[in-house]
């Protein structure tokens, strides 16, 4: 993997004491004087058969001063690293991205038809979603980035056609971190983003501690029926809903210097892959329809129903009278297109395996 710069902050050895600088100014002002010919030797050295190989003695005045110099140091050093603001834990918890974090790459085109085609041999239903995917594979190969780099997807359609189970996939796909998050249970932008420093709630967003714990800076985070998401309002008008918190993070210029509310440093969030889903993308604010244009996905066929049905019956081990039962039970019942979902077949494929492994009875 590609490692790249992630956070706009600088790390310093924590085990860089100021009696450790101290020490070493001492050592480079003695060197420096041993050096000075001009440099006046005290009295008691002129004398002493070992002064040539010891080091000259520091007057007070000296070692006062390094001490006030190295506390300076310290104090510049900490202003330069971006963290002085944090607290030990959190300054410790962002070490790990001293060195950068690293990037997922796909080696070559020809990788990138595989994994397009492993996606849409599971989910036919979904080839407008893996094309999009496909093509930006290639393209992040094609081009040199340093690692790949999806535009944002936006899955409409109806419910249970299997927009969550294709964004997980993709990141399984990928060998990427992924990281649900529902919309239902994040009215407002702090459970993705986080919240700022100095609330008693404060705490750092579901986006950043992916990275964290993965080392990974283009993970898959996935917002499901992100159009439920309720407004949130503050007492003076400023607006915390999930679709602001996640405006600067689609548009590439200002996720690449993104300022995390709670660690109140940037980072470079331009490489994350976001899915994100909706049942009806009209109730979404035009601001993040235009930097998350939707892709418009049609209701499930009988066809794909049976499909599905036949694969997952393969997958759980049913013998082929159960999944024969299974598909005439499907082909027999009317359902309307809109209704139609994977999650009616999948509880009639745990109901086929209930009867299958029950015992008879004599």
């Amino acid at each position: 993997m590609t490692r790249i710069p992630f956070i706009e902050a600088r790390f310093f050895d924590p085990h860089d004491t100021q009696r450790m600088i101290e020490e070493r100014l001492m050592t480079q002002l003695r060197r420096f004087r041993v050096a000075d010919l001009s440099f006046p030797i005290p009295e008691s050295e002129e004398d002493d058969e070992h002064a040539p190989s010891i080091p000259l003695a520091l007057s007070d005045s000296d070692r006062r001063k390094i001490s006030r110099r190295a506390k300076r140091l310290l104090e510049l050093r900490e202003a330069a690293s971006g963290l002085s603001h944090l607290k030990r834990d959190d300054r410790e918890r962002l070490e790990v991205l001293r060195d950068g974090a690293r990037l997922i790459k796909i080696p070559s085109e020809h990788r990138a038809d595989e994994l397009a085609a492993a996606l849409h041999s599971e989910m036919p239903w979904m080839a407008p979603a893996t094309e999009m995917v496909w093509h930006a594979m290639r393209r992040s190969v094609r081009e040199g980035w340093p690692g790949l780099h999806l535009p944002p997807i936006l899955l409409d359609g109806p419910p249970g056609i299997g927009k969550s189970h294709f964004a997980r996939r993709l990141g399984e796909v990928l060998s990427a971190p992924t990281t649900v998050i529902e919309a239902t249970g994040e009215n407002a932008s702090f459970g993705v983003v986080g919240s700022q420093r100095g609330w008693g709630s404060a705490h750092p967003g579901r986006l950043i501690a992916t990275i964290l714990d993965s080392r990974i800076a283009n993970p898959v985070m996935v917002v499901n029926e992100v159009e439920k998401a309720g407004p949130v309002v503050s007492n003076k008008g400023i607006a915390f809903g999930l679709p602001e918190g996640l405006l600067p993070l689609l548009e590439p210029m200002t996720a690449r210097r993104w300022s995390c509310p709670y660690y109140q440093v940037r980072f470079d969030m331009s490489w994350v892959t976001w899915v994100l889903t909706s049942n009806n993308y009209r109730l979404l604010p035009g601001p993040l329809l235009s930097r998350c244009p939707p892709l418009r996905l049609q209701p499930l066929t009988l066809s794909d129903l049976i499909w599905f049905a036949q694969r997952q019956a393969r997958e759980r081990g049913l013998s082929e009278p159960s999944t024969d039962a299974l598909i005439e039970t499907l082909e027999a019942a009317f359902v309307p297109p809109q209704q139609r979902s994977l999650r009616l077949v999948i509880r009639l494929l745990d109901r086929a395996a209930d009867l299958q492994n029950t015992p008879m009875r004599h």
